[in-house]
């Protein structure tokens, strides 16, 4: 591996400067709930196994010498008891409680000088779980599905255990940035222009003497698409939740599987297109319970564009569209069908693979201006395939999972992880947006039982 493929790619790059506005924190925790308390000792054997085995899990971001992005760099004082901690649950020793430990780690800043993730052991809970877990990754070093992938590695398919392959060779030696290495940086970077500039404009060249007027249209097309992709956003569509802070709070809500799906297919969409449907009728009761009312609201929705054989867990590889999302259509069906068709239309956009350039280009921008963008955002929303099978950690059987992913300039954001037969969603908001909690839950809880009701209708 070359060290070109140690320096953080313009999409990370983009999460990492986050950091400077903490509204736009890119901080992702999830929370494990278990039957039993783990055994210590097993836990952190196999959470050593995962470092090692996931070189991303030991190295650390060291600023380049020049202006090339910064490199990840193998940490040479990695500690794993700084990265995995035991503690006993607070009061009260319940879901609540734990969620408590949780909001606090979203709203805390990594130590640059460290690897950006920590697990936490909570023992001694007396409702909802007799221990937890509460794993903590900034999104700069993975994205939501190679976070799962990363949670893997110390999960197992039975209580005892599971069989795992001998501890491979590291792959690569990750050393800090030299001036070399920025010289070759550079040099690369720039053959890279120029062979992919003299190739594309062979390619158009070529198309152009067979179909000028196509060219055209695709070129000024996909610029229309970037610019679309882009676009600031200067006031919040919700007359509701306007202002932003750095205040977290965390919920939950649990839909089975089955239910969600069986509506998505009366709706002719997709689980993800009832998903939204769910928080959009939610919306709609929520502002009713403010007495207030709005045609539609803004949404940032990550695009997964790994390849179906992509096993990699560094890194982000989505791309975030933001887009205009109907509130006024109250049938589940025909909103789940409209949804499906914005949906579709989006992820066409000849603008999304070229996420990488369009994030190089935005790190132009202060961050200052890309908070902007970002902070009239009314909802974020993600949907994270998870494990179809019980799993266990170090003993413990995994009764609930849970996924909060960063609001980054919105109100809330709504992830849903999928396990065993529930979608269980994590709801992460900014309190300055969202003061009455309880209150957004139960409107996103009528919103649900909605769109499940569809197909029994």
């Amino acid at each position: 591996m070359s060290s070109d493929a140690l320096r953080m790619t313009q999409s990370d790059m983009f999460s990492w400067r986050m950091e400077q506005n903490p509204i736009l924190r890119s901080t992702v925790v999830a929370v494990l709930l278990l039957d039993a308390s783990p055994d210590w000792d097993r836990f952190l054997t196999t959470v050593e196994r995962a470092a090692q085995v996931l070189p991303s899990m030991r190295r650390k971001l060291v600023p380049d010498l020049g202006l090339a992005p910064p490199q990840w760099v193998d940490d040479p004082d990695f500690d794993l008891s700084f990265h995995v901690r035991r503690l006993d649950a607070l009061h009260p020793k319940n879901l609540q409680g734990v969620l408590e430990v949780a909001r606090t780690k979203a709203m805390t800043a990594f130590d640059p000088a460290r690897p950006m993730w920590e697990y936490t052991l909570l023992d001694g809970l007396e409702q909802d779980a007799a221990a937890a877990v509460v794993m903590k990754f900034h999104h700069s070093m993975t994205d939501g599905v190679g976070a799962v992938r990363i949670a893997a590695e110390i999960m197992d398919f039975e209580r005892a255990g599971t069989a795992r392959e001998p501890m491979p060779a590291a792959d690569v030696s990750a050393s800090g940035p030299s001036m070399i290495g920025t010289i070759g940086w550079y040099a690369s970077s720039g053959t890279a222009l120029v062979r992919d500039s003299v190739s594309t404009m062979a390619k158009l060249g070529a198309r152009f003497l067979i179909r000028p007027i196509q060219v055209v249209r695709d070129v000024a097309g996909t610029a229309l698409s970037v610019a679309r992709i882009v676009e600031p956003v200067v006031t919040t569509a919700s007359p509701v939740m306007t202002d932003r802070s750095t205040r977290r709070h965390l919920a939950t809500l649990d839909v089975p599987v089955d239910r969600l799906a069986a509506a998505a297919n009366a709706g002719g969409g997709t689980l993800n297109d009832a998903f939204l449907a769910g928080i959009v009728l939610g919306m709609r009761e929520y502002h009713r319970r403010h007495d207030a009312q709005t045609d539609q609201l803004r949404i940032t929705m990550p695009v997964n564009l790994r390849a179906d054989d992509d096993v990699t867990v560094g890194g982000n590889q989505i791309t975030l569209l933001r887009f205009a999302i109907p509130c006024d259509i109250a049938e589940p069906e025909k909103l789940i069908d409209r949804i499906h068709e914005i949906i579709v239309n989006w992820r066409l956009e000849p603008a999304v693979p070229l996420a990488e350039p369009i994030a190089g280009a935005l790190n132009m921008l202060p961050s200052g201006a890309v908070g902007a963008m970002l902070e009239h955002v009314d909802f974020l929303a993600s949907d994270v395939p998870g494990s179809p099978v019980p799993l266990y950690l170090a003993g413990g059987k995994i009764l609930r999972q849970y996924a909060f992913g960063p609001t980054i300039g919105a109100a809330f954001n709504v992830t849903l992880l999928s396990y065993v037969g529930d979608c269980c969603m994590g709801i992460d908001v900014d309190d300055a947006a969202v003061p009455d909690l309880d209150v957004l839950v139960e409107s996103l809880t009528l919103g649900f039982r909605e769109v499940c009701d569809l197909n029994s209708a």
